[in-house]
């Protein structure tokens, strides 16, 4: 199922349009150090698009249990404490965006931007790889949900690579104002009803969390939480973070679903709410024909 390509993303217009720097960028999951790298770039440069993640806002990690060669892009060492204790990473490598890095400029410059972390057996320390052109002076202030939901995922799923991504897209956060839809239930049935393609794309739609402060432990344990039974996870008047085994622009072809059905339902609002979308019967043929395995419908 597909849909017309249309503008670039701003409140009063789409986010479908696929960027023409972006139609190399395979989706299938990254082995490299270089395509790590170039997968991030490229879901930066989407999020930007998407009008979602202003200045600094937003960040990504990748995890793998590859044996990767850091040295060529990430020259230089330090040894760190990690925010949250993670056992199960013990080995493995996670590449996080910086404190501060504006997500658009990714692609341009991926090791002035991006981190490499080894994780140590234990999960409390690890040595964080850098380059001469390191413009941050820590991962992200959000390192502790990334790493907390990489550590849950390969507890419960034994992932051997997943991308976790943060970002703030508009139409989304805007609903998430709506007292009226700021619940799981109702959340989902407002954005999932104006495109048949939705359900399909997001068969366990969007976890939806109360207002929490950013960065907090009370955020990061019911993002844990809600990322074990969605895709993605919306943060009530702040932002969403999404999950993927793929890749990190795999992830935010999932937020573009999710922002596309925000948009029609935010237009409808404006509209006084005149368009009946599509209904609880129609949704659920869809589900049949497309066999997906949903109980939302």
């Amino acid at each position: 199922m597909t849909t017309a390509e249309s503008p670039k993303t701003d409140l009063t217009t789409t986010p479908h349009e696929q960027d023409p720097d972006m139609t190399t960028i395979t989706l299938t999951k990254p082995a490299t150090v270089e395509e790590i790298l170039t997968s991030m770039g490229a879901a930066g440069l989407r999020i930007d698009h998407l009008g979602a993640c202003e200045a600094g806002a937003g960040n990504i990690s990748v995890c793998t249990d590859a044996t990767l060669d850091l040295t060529a892009h990430f020259p230089h060492t330090e040894e760190i404490d990690l925010p949250w204790v993670v056992p199960s990473l013990g080995g493995r490598t996670v590449f996080v965006t910086g404190s501060g890095c504006r997500l658009r400029d990714v692609a341009a410059a991926p090791t002035a931007n991006v981190a490499a972390v080894s994780i140590h057996e234990g999960g409390r320390t690890g040595t964080l790889h850098f380059a001469d052109d390191r413009a941050y002076a820590r991962p992200t202030s959000e390192f502790n949900s990334h790493l907390a939901v990489h550590e849950d995922q390969v507890v419960r799923r034994g992932v051997t690579y997943q991308a976790v991504v943060h970002a703030q897209p508009p139409y989304l956060v805007s609903l998430s104002h709506v007292r009226d839809i700021r619940t799981t239930r109702d959340f989902n049935r407002a954005i999932l009803r104006w495109e048949p393609e939705t359900i399909v794309q997001l068969p366990d739609g969007i976890g939806v969390l109360d207002f929490m402060v950013p960065g907090s432990q009370e955020l990061m344990e019911n993002n844990v939480a809600g990322l074990r039974e969605h895709q993605i996870v919306l943060w009530s008047k702040h932002g969403i973070m999404v999950r993927s085994d793929d890749s990190p622009l795999a992830a935010i072809d999932k937020v573009e679903y999710a922002e596309a059905g925000a948009m029609y339902e935010y237009r409808n609002l404006a509209a006084g709410g005149v368009g009946e979308g599509l209904s609880d019967e129609e949704l659920h043929r869809v589900v049949v024909a497309f066999e997906v395995p949903t109980t939302l419908f």
